[in-house]
C-alpha cells in the first residue's frame, strides 16, 4: 500500500516522509509517530503540530481533524516530555 492511500495523507505527506526514509505504508505503520515528527522537525522547516496529528491520525485510520481534544492534550504532554513542545 502506498502512503498516500492512508486516510488524510497525500503527495505532500509522501514527500515529507521520504525525507526521513519512510517510503511504504508498512514502514510508516511500524514507526513511532513522535520519532518521525522529531526527525521531520530537523529536516523540514515549518513542520508543526498538524503534521504530528496527521501522522497519528493516519496510523489510527482517521483524519487529523478527527483527533479528540483529550488525545491532543496527551500528545502535547508527550512532546513536552521529549523536549519538542511548541513554543
Amino acid at each position: 500500500m502506498n502512503i498516500r492511500d492512508l486516510k488524510g495523507f497525500g503527495l505532500k505527506s509522501e514527500e515529507m516522509l521520504a525525507k526521513v526514509d519512510i517510503y511504504t505504508a508498512e514502514q510508516f505503520m511500524a514507526a513511532d509517530p513522535f520519532q518521525i515528527y522529531k526527525q521531520l522537525k530537523l529536516k523540514v522547516a515549518g513542520t508543526g503540530l498538524n503534521s504530528l496529528y496527521a501522522l497519528i491520525g493516519a496510523q489510527q485510520g482517521k483524519h487529523w481533524l478527527d483527533i479528540s481534544a483529550n488525545q491532543k492534550n496527551e500528545i502535547l504532554l508527550k512532546l513536552d516530555e521529549m523536549g519538542l513542545a511548541p513554543k
